[in-house]
């Protein structure tokens, strides 16, 4: 680090460089000062409390880090860009940035003995403290801003599959590319951008096998007073037990359909004058189509097709799921520099 001193020599004023040297960071600095919104968060919300108290107690002597607590110290770790156990270690030699955390940090170790504490009736509590939670947000948010998340929740369900390392991994299964991993299934609250349900699942496991109980415990965390409960889903859990389940509870869906010759042939027997422009998205058009399984529910229940033109110059490479969707006399125009191609 170069400071400047100003100096005289001569009649005239001139600049002298002067070389500091850095030393060992300052321990009264932090570079996560950012959870000390975390801890204004749960000061407000009352975060840990509703976790205490959902969570109950997971050890006989009530003393150091309780279940509650072990929860937000590894979530105010993960906005701290922890990925692993041992970032635990790494947010405990913070000693500035734990006078900002909501809790203490526990050592990896300490929070690895109380996870292997948690039954699933503890898993569960979490989703009972975020319910509580969201009620409380609720009333603290405007009343317009209200009015508009108690008009439509939609529940978004999706999986996404993380890879590990290692054979003690327990449920770590090799998935359709080759990847050791497992598979967290969750339930968001699209409108609020905040979490309802979850499930850790094997790294194989068919999201569709529990989806009926995701969406269960996703609306028993929402907020009392919802007008409409709405729901959506990607092609992955195209079942017909999910879609009864929604009709049932009056819920709203959107499923995402399974690509299969059926559908196709039905769509590509829309004339072109029944396909309307969608909005927002451009050279894409949609229309309803002859197209439901059998054993699905009929009453309310339609299906909409999507197509989209895109130029030669833009067709998929390579085994890119999309190129399979091109009709091979389309896409054969298309290698060979023809004109552009509505799949």
């Amino acid at each position: 680090m170069a400071t400047l001193r100003k100096g005289k020599q001569g009649g005239k004023q001139r600049s002298r460089a002067r070389r500091v040297r850095v030393g060992a960071p300052d321990a009264r600095l932090t570079s996560s000062a950012g959870v000390g919104a975390v801890r204004e968060l749960d000061r407000v919300l009352g975060i840990t409390a509703a976790l205490e108290e959902g969570i109950g107690a997971v050890k006989v002597r009530r003393r150091g880090v309780s279940g509650g607590g072990l929860v937000m110290a590894v979530a105010s770790c993960q906005m701290s860009e922890g990925d692993f156990l041992v970032s635990l270690d790494r947010r405990r030699d913070d000693v500035a940035g734990q006078l900002l955390e909501p809790v203490p940090t526990p050592a990896a170790t300490t929070a690895t003995g109380i996870a292997r504490r948690f039954p699933d009736e503890q898993l569960r509590g979490i989703e009972t403290a975020i319910g509580a939670i969201n009620t409380r947000m609720l009333g603290l948010v405007g009343p317009v801003r209200r009015l508009s998340l108690l008009k439509v929740a939609t529940i978004d369900g999706d999986t996404t599959d993380v890879e590990v390392y290692g054979r003690t991994k327990e449920r770590a299964e090799y998935n359709h590319t080759g990847q050791r991993n497992l598979r967290p299934h969750i339930a968001h609250w699209a409108e609020a951008g905040v979490p309802l349900a979850a499930e850790l699942m094997a790294g194989a496991a068919d999201p569709r096998s529990n989806s009926v109980a995701m969406l269960d415990r996703a609306i028993a965390a929402l907020p009392a007073g919802v007008g409409q409960v709405r729901a959506r889903w990607d092609a992955g859990y195209f079942a017909k037990d999910l879609a009864h389940a929604c009709v049932e509870r009056g819920v709203q869906f959107a499923i995402g359909v399974t690509r299969t010759a059926p559908v196709f042939a039905a769509a590509s027997h829309i004339p072109d004058h029944q396909w309307t422009p969608a909005i927002g998205m451009e050279n894409t058009e949609l229309a309803v189509i002859d197209y439901l399984p059998g054993a699905w529910p009929t009453e309310g229940v339609v299906c909409i097709a999507r197509r989209t033109r895109i130029t030669a110059d833009k067709v998929p490479t390579g085994r890119a799921r999309k190129r399979r969707t091109i009709p091979k006399d389309q896409l054969t125009l298309a290698l060979g520099g023809g004109n552009p191609l509505k799949p």
